[in-house]
């Protein structure tokens, strides 16, 4: 897996991330769990540096090293 999440998408990433789970404690029922697993995908992908869905649209945000 080659890095394709450049670091502002990670900081993005990480604030959206975290605004979803707290969104998900804050309501109940499925749209609390739907809003976690999208805040939960969105911290794993800023932490890891890769996004599958970047992929078949051919996306990089990733610098050149």
């Amino acid at each position: 897996m080659k890095c394709n999440v450049g670091g502002i998408d990670r900081m993005v990433r990480i604030v959206l991330g975290i605004i979803f789970i707290i969104l998900g404690f804050s309501t109940t029922g499925t749209l609390s769990i739907i809003f976690d697993i999208i805040g939960v995908i969105l911290l794993l992908t800023a932490i890891i540096g890769f996004c599958i869905l970047y992929l078949p649209f051919g996306i990089n945000t990733c610098r050149k090293g």
